[in-house]
């Protein structure tokens, strides 16, 4: 794995932007219902942006910002410190929010919030690897404790490895394609850049398929998700927060692709379901009740007016439930 000194040593800038406007913003504050003495978590804090809009509607209530991303932590900790005592910072993984409410002891919360994928800054910051707009160092690291980044996948998967994580999380056509000239290209050197990487996945390709959004699109998520293990951790931290959920609690969760969604949508629907029992058998024996109900038979899209404003809310879903 390349070192951090290999970054600066490349000239990469290690500045840092939180800037941009929260996806669903207005959207997410209706949708958690806040109480002004309710407990929330909001457990991607990024630049702080939903966490303040959160913390400033509490009086005696408390908001835990989570984030495993140091710069975040340094961002949303300047973001929250004009409002004390009714914010706190947590660096550390949304998927353990149940260890991070024992750690606080807090035994129950109020709401939930998440916003899944790669946050502006991190795909602002070229030297973080996540853009192929950027040339900069294979990363992808949105925890930079972690040791694989994007370049040990790259260089060090199988052809084989490379080819299911591009197809089951790009959702890449041409992932036989690409993951074969990936191992091809490495044996010569290894692949080390975005630009490098970006290339190599457009050559890959057919001409007539790199027409419309960038060729390397689906390949870049694939290879992130796989990086950071984010599809994993989803469905456990839900049914985690709806365990310390007190009744009336809410979990808002945005997503920014299918597979994210079908995660979500799924997991939902699964604490949202009652008696499983074949229905030949007269009464249940299974015992399972509803823990929750859908908020959201639908997900909540960006308004046109945010659209326009805000690009990075495109493909955004917004999607609710509430603990019985």
């Amino acid at each position: 794995m390349l070192s951090a000194a290999h970054w600066k040593k490349a000239g990469f800038d290690m500045s840092e932007n939180f800037s941009h406007r929260s996806v669903l913003l207005d959207e997410c504050i209706e949708a958690l219902a806040i109480r002004p003495d309710g407990v929330y978590v909001d457990g991607t804090a990024g630049g702080g942006g939903h966490s303040y809009e959160i913390a400033s509607r509490l009086t005696a209530g408390k908001l835990i910002a989570i984030d495993r991303d140091e710069a975040a932590i340094r961002a949303a900790g300047a973001r929250l410190a004009p409002l004390g005592t009714r914010a706190c910072v947590v660096r550390s993984n949304f998927y353990d929010t149940v260890s991070v409410l024992d750690e606080l002891q807090i035994p129950e919360i109020d709401g939930l919030l998440l916003d899944l994928g790669v946050s502006s800054h991190q795909f602002d910051e070229a030297e973080r690897g996540f853009s192929y707009r950027n040339d900069a160092p294979l990363d992808m690291r949105m925890d930079r404790r972690q040791e694989k980044s994007a370049y040990d996948v790259v260089n060090g998967y199988s052809e084989e490895a490379l080819k299911r994580i591009l197809f089951e999380y790009g959702e890449e056509r041409f992932a036989p394609r690409i993951a074969a000239r990936i191992v091809k290209e490495r044996e010569k050197a290894p692949i080390a850049t975005t630009f490098a990487l970006s290339e190599l996945i457009k050559s890959a390709m057919p001409a007539a398929a790199r027409d419309g959004g960038h060729p390397a699109k689906r390949s870049f998520q694939a290879i992130r998700i796989e990086v950071n293990g984010e599809l994993d951790v989803i469905a456990p931290t839900i049914e985690g927060a709806v365990s310390r959920m007190r009744r009336g609690g809410r979990v808002a969760i945005i997503t920014f692709h299918s597979l994210e969604d079908r995660i979500v949508k799924q997991a939902f629907a699964k604490l949202a379901t009652g008696c499983t029992c074949p229905k030949s058998l007269p009464i249940c024996v299974c015992g399972n009740s509803p823990k929750v109900k859908i908020i959201t038979k639908k997900p909540i899209l960006p308004s046109e007016q945010e659209l326009a404003e805000n690009p990075r809310s495109h493909s955004a879903k917004l999607r609710v439930i509430e603990k019985l």
